[in-house]
């Protein structure tokens, strides 16, 4: 078994959604990015290519390539999930925290973890999505953009 884990954040930016774990969460603004901004999404690649020690999300979806521009990053996970298999690995579990001050997440994380649990190809209980604030400090309690950190293990097929 191996354990990785990822970090990710991005400001708000007018006119784009805010896709979180695959979920279109309604907000006034999105996430800038080069994909979609799947701020989760990212964090629990690295966390990913961490545990099996290939890198991290730049060096795979380079934001200089113009086919990853827009991406789907749950697309962009089940093509990790995919690479893992062929290094002989295959997801255990995973465990995303995203922090933000708006919007509230509570009435999304259900869909978030199914998302991820599809595209990790694992049982729902194998997933864990949580959200939390911080209480209004620095650029994130500022509402400047969203953070998320995120763990998983893998374990040899």
């Amino acid at each position: 078994m191996r354990i990785g884990i990822g970090t990710d954040a991005h400001r708000f930016v007018d006119g784009r959604k805010l896709i979180l774990c695959g979920v279109d969460v309604p907000h006034e603004r999105g996430l800038l990015g080069h994909s979609d901004a799947d701020v989760a999404v990212h964090a629990l690649i690295d966390a990913l290519l961490g545990a099996a020690a290939l890198g991290d999300i730049g060096k795979l979806f380079p934001d200089s390539d113009a086919q990853y521009k827009s991406a789907d990053s749950v697309a962009l996970l089940r093509h990790v999930v995919a690479l893992l298999a062929t290094k002989g690995w295959r997801v255990n579990n995973a465990d995303v925290t995203i922090i933000c001050e708006k919007p509230k997440l509570a009435p999304h994380i259900a869909q978030m973890r199914a998302n991820l649990a599809v595209a990790l190809d694992v049982d729902l209980d194998a997933v864990s999505v949580k959200a939390t604030t911080v209480e209004g400090m620095g650029a994130i309690g500022r509402r400047e953009g969203i953070a998320a950190n995120a763990a998983a293990t893998i374990i040899k097929n």
